[in-house]
Formats: structure tokens, sequence, C-alpha cells
């Protein structure tokens, strides 16, 4: 065996990044679920309380990427590179600052109405945070994980396929029965960056997916 290989495998359980990862998701995890209550009610003071959990996740993660590039800093082995570790951390942050920016646009916009398509938007957001929780803990062992990374990509890739359809059927269904241009405006912006937050999470997979195919030639 190539030592440099054996190196990585001894020293590969012994890192804090997976722990991180976990964390990061976690807090998507909270984030969205705070999200989709936010789509249950029209009550601006829940809107309120709901978002500042978010923020408050969206802080954390935060606090969590600084302790990932500082674990990072400290030339740790790992089984994957830390391009692809620090990439990975990267696109999961963005996932949750999306989900930040989704739950601001509804405290933002006040709508007079939460339509079942938002909601179903916010479930999308969810699914998907739940199919990358169950990802990040694969990235253990890549090669061994292989299948079950394989399918966590395309889980997410099916759930921001299915939120793009649920958007453009959304936007005609609101411009087509909305006659309030100033409400139109308000489900068009918060619809738009609910999807934004789909393709966020698609990022993610996405990088995985190509890392995929290097790290098990």
């Amino acid at each position: 065996m190539n030592p440099i290989k054996k190196l990585r495998g001894l020293f590969a359980s012994k890192t804090h990044i997976l722990p991180i990862y976990t964390q990061q998701v976690a807090y998507i995890k909270q984030a969205s679920s705070a999200l989709v209550r936010m789509t249950g009610t029209t009550d601006p003071a829940e809107w309120k309380k709901l978002e500042k959990e978010v923020k408050l996740c969206e802080t954390q993660g935060d606090a969590m990427l600084t302790e990932f590039y500082e674990q990072l800093y400290e030339g740790i082995f790992t089984p994957i590179d830390r391009i692809d570790l620090q990439a990975i951390a990267m696109y999961i942050d963005e996932f949750l600052d999306n989900i930040n920016d989704s739950a601001k646009s509804v405290l933002l916009y006040i709508p007079e109405r939460i339509d079942t398509q938002l909601v179903e938007l916010a479930q999308y957001i969810e699914s998907e945070a739940d199919a990358l929780k169950d990802l990040v803990v694969s990235l253990d062992n890549v090669k061994a994980n292989f299948s079950n990374l394989t399918l966590q990509c395309d889980r997410i890739t099916e759930l921001e396929h299915a939120a793009d359809d649920a958007y453009e059927e959304y936007i005609g269904y609101v411009f087509h029965n909305e006659k309030n241009p100033i409400e139109l405006m308000k489900y068009k912006n918060i619809a738009e960056m609910f999807e934004s937050t789909t393709d966020a999470a698609k990022k993610v997979s996405d990088y995985v997916r190509k890392m995929l195919l290097r790290y098990t030639e």
C-alpha cells in the first residue's frame, strides 16, 4: 500500500471534520424546519419568532465554518483532499445562508397569504436537508459508501427538479390569478428565493458527485 494512503487511513478516524459537517447539517435541518413552520402561519409575530430561530442557526453555522478552517489548517490527515473538504463546507454554508434569506423574505414582504405552492417549496428545502444529512455521514469513507453517496446526490437532484417544476407552476398560477400588483411581486420574490435555496442544496450534491469520479478511480 502507498505509505501516504496508509497514513491517511490511520488518521482518518481522528479527524474532526466529519462532526463539523454533521453539526452544519443539523443547523440546516433546524432552520429548514423553522422555514416550513413559517409557511404554516400568517401571523407576523410568529414569522418574526421563527425568522430569529433561522438567523441563530445561520450565525451558529458561520461559527462552525470558522472552526472548520481552524481544523483544516492544523494539517490533519483525511482521506479527502483539503480543497474538496473546503468546497463542501462552503456549499453547505451557502445552503444555510439561502434558508436564512428565504425566511427573511417572508418577514420582509409580509404577504397577505401563504399559498400551498410556497409551503410545498419550503418542504422541498427541508427534504433536501434530510438528504444532505444522510450524505455527509457517508463522507468518512467515500469508496465504501459510494452507493449511498450517489443515492443521496440523486435524491437531492430529484428534489431540486421537482422544486423547479413547482416554482414554474406557481409563477404561472400567481400571475394569472393575483390582481394586486404589489402582492403579485411579493409572491414572485418569495418564490424565487425559495427556489434559489433548492438550487443551493444541489450545489453540494453536484460537487460531491464530481468528487466521487476522482476518489473512486
